[in-house]
């Protein structure tokens, strides 16, 4: 068991339910997935940028990133579609749990200046997306393996119905949100 999965048992799911007055421990929002992908627009001209992007995906989360592919063509970025873009994962349970403790509390502070993340990054839902500029905030990327600096994107879904709920969800999980 993760010791964030425990948190949210024992003290999120109380304080929400009291905040937000639920009759049901079900109504409780959580975390359904965390998605981590890469947007390789560098792709068309160089493949390798994709297997190194796929391997740096593969140490930071534990998993086999899936290739995501172009929809449609756009002649003004030289795309046509089913051309290989980007490198996503899907985490859920253990490993979703796992690769968030390890966000907040090991890899954000690792940022130059960091001052928290931005409150306002939500969807809209209760999703919210979070950009990274360099993968090298994850301790577990060596610093000599890789063939260039690459931002990512992290995106935690949440089962929340309004970005509300979903940010003292994240707030009693210990995301670092700046303080406005």
């Amino acid at each position: 068991m993760s010791r964030l999965r425990d948190l949210y048992r024992e003290e999120v799911v109380p304080n929400m339910m009291e905040r937000f007055s639920y009759d049901s421990v079900m109504q409780v929002p959580r975390l359904e997935k965390i998605v981590v992908n890469i947007g390789l627009g560098e792709a068309l001209q160089n493949p390798k940028a994709l297997e190194a992007a796929s391997n740096d995906l593969t140490v930071i989360t534990g998993q086999k990133p899936v290739v995501t592919r172009a929809r449609k063509s756009i002649a003004n970025f030289k795309v046509r579609a089913g051309n290989p873009i980007g490198a996503k994962v899907t985490l859920r349970s253990e490993r979703m749990y796992s690769f968030l403790d390890r966000l907040m509390n090991i890899a954000l502070p690792r940022q130059r200046d960091f001052r928290g993340v931005p409150r306002t990054a939500f969807d809209g839902r209760g999703n919210y997306t979070l950009g990274l500029r360099e993968q090298l905030v994850f301790a577990e990327v060596d610093y000599d393996a890789i063939d260039k600096i690459r931002g990512l994107e992290v995106t935690i879904v949440t089962s929340a119905k309004t970005d509300e709920e979903a940010r003292y969800l994240l707030e009693l999980l210990g995301m670092p949100f700046a303080v406005d």
